[in-house]
């Protein structure tokens, strides 16, 4: 669980600038559960320069609550969570100044999307939130203030979690957490499972991924695990500490994203054919009711439904070669080929994967399958 986080201050000397805007996202890695955004009066002056770049001036704060009024809301939200800001460092640290007034401890994980973002995008010209968001074509409002700050932020969050095959986020966020012995209420882990369609991640008490799969009803699958009878099942039902899963729209999507991590992160247990392939069935007799969809040398992009409402997925085939995938809202991302390939994950497809994509294309309805032009 993670606490999208952005603060405007009031400028001023360090460690005694006060906050004069929160806002606050909680987001369980798929959507927003729960949020809080106030003004906030700080009970002193506001640098000019500050009041010129927000907008916010001492009049706006005259009648909103003071720090010690939203002190509880900020503790309940953010417990048990990961803080998420762009420049995490700052804001944790404004955070703390203001609760240490108070004569309280506020501790909090952390993570900084300007970090992941040099880690996950190298190639992005800044780093800064405002140009970084922009280069991916993230629409943003609102700039400079709280809200419209902690939304683009949540936004990039999305892409660096889609981008981070390698697991880095999962990973530093469990590091912290305690994993004891399998319990029966662990056990029931697929209660919190959704019906929909995404890969899944199962850990172990070292936190090493032991299996990775994929389903349309991911709640179904993973109880399929923890009963099955199997030498691999048993062995699972033994050793799963822990059960994570992003959410893909589609099987497409989620066949790409499961067949790239398995090369990036080698689960112990080998995968089975079901959450490997995308049409398991592509040698019966669904190839004889339809003329295969062919992709040799073809550039298109097939668009399918997103996660969300308002999203929509991207699969980029290049001179018939999956090259990425990944999620946009807005046309001019799929419009501008040098944005869509900045947002997409990259997939390195051979075969295999291309006959499969072929097979669903063919078998399954998608949204569009647009041809792409590449930039002079």
């Amino acid at each position: 669980m993670y606490s999208i986080l952005d603060i405007e201050t009031t400028g001023g000397k360090y460690n005694e600038e006060g906050i004069t805007e929160i806002a606050i996202h909680k987001f369980d890695g798929h959507r927003v559960v729960d949020k809080f955004i106030s003004l906030v009066n700080p009970e002193r002056e506001i640098q000019p320069f500050v009041v010129n770049l927000t907008g916010i001036n001492s009049k706006m704060l005259h009648s909103a609550p003071k720090f010690h009024e939203v002190a509880k809301r900020i503790v309940e939200i953010t417990e048990g969570t990961t803080l998420v800001a762009h420049n995490a460092q700052f804001d944790y640290r404004i955070l703390r100044t203001e609760f240490r007034r108070l004569g309280y401890n506020f501790e909090r994980k952390t993570l900084c999307t300007v970090d992941l973002a040099k880690q996950l995008i190298p190639e992005a010209e800044s780093h800064s939130l405002g140009k970084l968001v922009r280069s991916l074509g993230i629409p943003v409002s609102d700039r400079h203030r709280a809200n419209g700050d902690a939304l683009a932020t949540l936004k990039l969050f999305k892409v660096l979690l889609n981008k981070d095959l390698d697991k880095t986020i999962i990973r530093e966020v469990t590091r912290a957490e305690t994993l004891g012995e399998l319990s029966q209420r662990q056990l029931r882990i697929v209660d919190q499972m959704p019906s929909e369609t995404g890969v899944y991640y199962m850990f172990n008490k070292d936190r090493k991924i032991i299996y990775i799969g994929k389903s349309t009803d991911i709640k179904k699958r993973i109880n399929q695990h923890f009963t099955s009878d199997t030498e691999t099942g048993r062995n699972l039902q033994k050793e799963t500490r822990k059960v994570t899963f992003e959410l893909t729209g589609n099987e497409l999507v989620a066949y790409l994203k499961v067949n790239e991590e398995i090369k990036r992160n080698p689960p112990k247990y080998r995968v089975n054919g079901e959450d490997l392939a995308l049409l398991p069935n592509h040698n019966g007799e669904i190839n004889q009711q339809k003329e295969p969809y062919c992709l040799d040398g073809k550039d298109v992009m097939v668009v399918d439904k997103g996660r969300e409402t308002g999203e929509r997925s991207a699969v980029l085939i290049k001179n018939g070669q999956v090259k990425g995938m990944g999620f946009y809202e807005l046309n001019h991302q799929i419009n501008n080929l040098r944005i869509l390939e900045s947002i997409l994950t990259p997939v390195n497809g051979g075969v295999e994967v291309i006959k499969q994509v072929e097979l669903y294309l063919t078998y399954k309805k998608v949204v569009d399958i647009i041809e792409i032009n590449s930039p002079d």
